[in-house]
């Protein structure tokens, strides 16, 4: 699965929201929700049947260089900037 043609869902995150509010199959179904409700946040690209760790592995944009990089607390903490994500304030994108 390379970059371009990530195949995942679209997760919406509101500003200060502790969990996502919204799960898309598309960035088009996704915006419209955004705009709809005038929210403020991320929405964000996430691949499908893996960790976003083994996805920055696989795709070498990440490799762990400490020991305590492979361990549980780690990789559940662990995000990428590689993944497409697009910033929106109130409805619209940033």
């Amino acid at each position: 699965m390379g970059r371009d043609n990530l195949s995942g869902l679209w997760v919406f995150n509101g500003a200060c929201a502790r969990f996502p509010c919204g799960v898309f199959s598309t960035r088009k179904l996704a915006e419209t929700e955004i705009e709809r409700f005038g929210l403020t946040g991320v929405l964000t690209e996430y691949p499908l049947d893996m960790t976003v760790f083994e996805w920055a592995v696989t795709e070498e944009l990440f490799a762990p260089s400490e020991e305590q990089q492979n361990s549980p607390e780690f990789i559940q903490r662990f995000t990428s900037a590689h993944l497409e994500h697009y910033h929106y304030e109130d409805g619209e994108l940033a």
